[in-house]
């Protein structure tokens, strides 16, 4: 049994329309082709049909069962126009404007998604990280009552040198530089929601620092100490353990060692990292020196599920983004 088997049977339960911008890349129709025979989607390549129905004769793909979007005829729908119009009227949009950047293939994706037409977004193979988030924030926007759009990966321990074989998510990653103690508060809850409703799993909490249980005194362990009493406020039934160094918050004995007053039922499985840099380097530590397979990064707070790629990602990684970004979809 695979640790990705519960996000595949919720994509599987109810495949979401996940429209891909850059539908012409042999990477994403691969993922495409795969992720609809597998049913945890129903992808739909946005793109030239000529150029997608090209790239899938060249590489074996079939196409059967997916829905080929004419970028052209995207572009110039007189609806996602005025839509577009209205939406970014406050910013100076015009008609005129809208034409031009509904050619633009994340643009036009994203305005399917905000027409009803599609359930999430994928993108980002060839498109920047900057301009899927710009056009993310400015088209769909924030959920309600959220004010911090924030990131987490989802980290496999699937190796046979892993003491435990567990799933675990690791926030922020990808998206918010230097969270201040609310926004990290903020970052936790959402994480926390993300295991539950991915994973099927009740939240453990470990709120990560240089510092445990005030070891060291600083005013960036007082920034995670000062979130984690927020976040315990706020949802009084997680389990929450903060400030915590990695070591003390992963392995149950060395906590018990360095903060006995703080206990976990088990090992936690959400670490938010107290800054972007920890974070970024966190995960590509645990990826490629201790062989957890990384999937992400997975957004979380927009209004409607839109997941960013690598530009390096393979076929592969983009069949686990459309997989989560399914069950985004039906959690939503």
């Amino acid at each position: 049994m695979s640790l990705f088997d519960p996000i595949l049977t919720a994509a599987q339960r109810q495949p979401a329309r996940i429209v891909l911008p850059e539908g012409e890349d042999p990477r994403v129709i691969n993922a495409a082709a795969a992720a609809f025979a597998a049913g945890t989607a129903k992808p739909m390549l946005l793109g030239d049909p000529q150029r997608i129905h090209d790239q899938a004769h060249d590489t074996g793909v079939s196409l059967d069962g997916l829905t080929v979007l004419d970028l052209e005829s995207v572009s110039a729908r007189e609806d996602l126009i005025e839509a577009l119009v209205a939406r970014r009227q406050h910013k100076g949009m015009t008609a005129e404007q809208a034409r031009i950047d509904l050619c633009d293939p994340v643009v036009a994706a994203l305005s399917v998604l905000a027409a009803g037409e599609a359930d999430g977004f994928v993108g980002g193979a060839v498109a920047s990280t900057a301009h899927v988030l710009r056009w993310s924030f400015g088209l769909i926007g924030t959920a309600p009552g959220v004010k911090q759009v924030s990131s987490f990966f989802l980290m496999l321990l699937e190796q046979p040198h892993h003491e435990t074989h567990e799933a675990v998510l690791f926030a922020d990653c990808a998206l918010v530089v230097e969270p201040d103690a609310t926004e990290l508060a903020g970052i936790a809850q959402a994480t926390g929601h993300s295991a539950t409703s991915l994973l099927g799993v009740p939240p453990r909490v470990a709120m990560l620092s240089f510092s445990t249980a005030g070891s060291a005194k600083h005013e960036r362990v007082s920034k995670v100490q000062d979130a984690t009493a927020a976040l315990r406020t706020a949802k009084p039934d997680w389990e929450v353990i903060g400030d915590m160094q990695f070591d003390a918050a992963f392995v149950p004995a060395i906590r018990a060692r360095k903060a006995p007053d703080q206990t976990l039922e088990g090992r936690a499985n959400v670490f938010v990292f107290p800054s972007l840099e920890a974070g970024n380097i966190g995960y590509k530590l645990a990826e490629r020196l201790g062989g957890c397979t990384a999937v992400g990064p997975v957004i979380q707070g927009l209004a409607k599920p839109v997941n960013d790629l690598s530009r390096g990602c393979s076929a592969a990684d983009i069949e686990a983004v459309l997989a989560v970004t399914s069950a985004q979809a039906a959690d939503a």
